[in-house]
Parts: C-alpha cells; sequence; structure tokens
C-alpha cells in the first residue's frame, strides 16, 4: 500500500471508529502525522484526495474539518466521474438508472401519502403541452428528484441525482429529434403518478422501467444509426 494510501486509510479508520465526527476538527497536521506513524508529506497529500472527495474540508487559516458527510455531498465525486464519460457510455449510465429509478419509484408508491401525490400532481399540470424542451428535461429533473426523494433512502436519491447531469443532454436531444416528446413524457409522468397514488408497487416499478427504457432505445438507435 503506497503510503498516501495508508494515510487516507488511517484517517477513515478514525471517521469511522467515530473518533473524528462530522464537523470535527482534525488535530494539527504535525501532532496527526506523528501520532498516526506518517510523514507530514503523506498526512498532506492524503488530506488533499480526501478534500476532492468532500470528505474533509480545509479552512485556510483556521483548521481541516470533517464534512457533514451528508450523501449528497459525497457523492458529488460521482457525478464528477459521470460526466467525464463519453456518449458511448451513456447506455450503460441509463441502465444503471433503469434498475435504481424504478426501484426508487416502487418505495415511493408505498410511502407517498397524499400530499406528496398532490406536489407530483401539481408538478405536471403545471407543464404546459407547448412547452419548450428545456423547460421540459427541468420539469423531468424535478419530478423523478421528488420520486427519489419519496424513497426515503438519501443515498438512493443522492446517487440518482448524481447521474442526471450526465443524462440530461441526452433528454434534450431526443426532445429536439423526436415529435410528440412533450406530450409522450407528461403522459409517461402522469401514468406513473397514477400508479403511485394508487400505492400499486408493482406497476409504478414497471412504469418507470419503461419510460427510462425508451430514452435508451432512442440512445441505441442513434448510436447504430
Amino acid at each position: 500500500m503506497a503510503v498516501t494510501d495508508e494515510a487516507i486509510e488511517k484517517i477513515k479508520d478514525m471517521i469511522v471508529r467515530g473518533e473524528l465526527t462530522p464537523g470535527s476538527r482534525l488535530p494539527p497536521e504535525k501532532d496527526l502525522a506523528e501520532r498516526l506513524g506518517l510523514s507530514r508529506n503523506s498526512m498532506r497529500e492524503a488530506v488533499k484526495a480526501l478534500e476532492v472527495i468532500r470528505v474533509l474540508d480545509v479552512r485556510r487559516g483556521d483548521g481541516t474539518y470533517v464534512t457533514s458527510l451528508e450523501p449528497k455531498l459525497l457523492l458529488e465525486a460521482v457525478s464528477f466521474v459521470v460526466d467525464l464519460h463519453d456518449d458511448d457510455s451513456l447506455l450503460e449510465i441509463f441502465a444503471v438508472r433503469r434498475v435504481l429509478e424504478s426501484h426508487a419509484t416502487g418505495l415511493a408508491a408505498q410511502r407517498a401519502d397524499d400530499d406528496d401525490v398532490a406536489r407530483l400532481d401539481a408538478e405536471i399540470s403545471g407543464v404546459a403541452t407547448d412547452t419548450d424542451i428545456e423547460s421540459l428535461v427541468e420539469h423531468d429533473v424535478r419530478f423523478h428528484g421528488a420520486i427519489a426523494r419519496l424513497a426515503g433512502n438519501d443515498y438512493l436519491a443522492s446517487l440518482l441525482e448524481s447521474l442526471t447531469s450526465q443524462t440530461v443532454r441526452a433528454r434534450v436531444w431526443r426532445g429536439l429529434t423526436q415529435a410528440g416528446a412533450v406530450e409522450r413524457t407528461l403522459d409517461e409522468h402522469r401514468a406513473i403518478l397514477d400508479a403511485i397514488a394508487d400505492r400499486d408497487i408493482e406497476l409504478a416499478t414497471a412504469i418507470a422501467q419503461v419510460h427510462i427504457s425508451g430514452i435508451e432505445r432512442w440512445l441505441r438507435q442513434a448510436r447504430d444509426a
């Protein structure tokens, strides 16, 4: 194991064991390095690496702190990695999204109350059939984001959000190249909402799978054209 990796593991272990908690300040670099039996240089590199993935927050002139460690914060690194992939990887990303989002939709059907259903209904009703594609995409992100949050799993919701940035572009191009995109999207969203309102977990899951699969099919055809 590289020395920097060892330093990262030791800091992670301190967090896992609860010795360092969210928001707590790390001991001074020199003291922590001596305590863990590491060089100050390896400790410095480890801190930089953990700062990049939002585990640590280096405040110049103040010290280094453990972040909140909230799922949304930690999974920002996943979004960054996703953005680096080229269009050929979109199909694989959508395959992952289809599995996760259909599962989240099923959980939403199990957990949603009448107020949640009303909010989703208002989101769909607020989109006109003659809306532009960019506005449609913004609605799509809000709609699916709300459903993911209803699933009651912060990590699932944050992971789905991290997969969105790369897929937004695909949604836009789908809308620009296919007729009836607005009506089709709203109809599919309405079907998902109806299944959630009926507390039909299996149907909600199945419709969500079909909804995402439609974009996958278009991407596959565009790639092979």
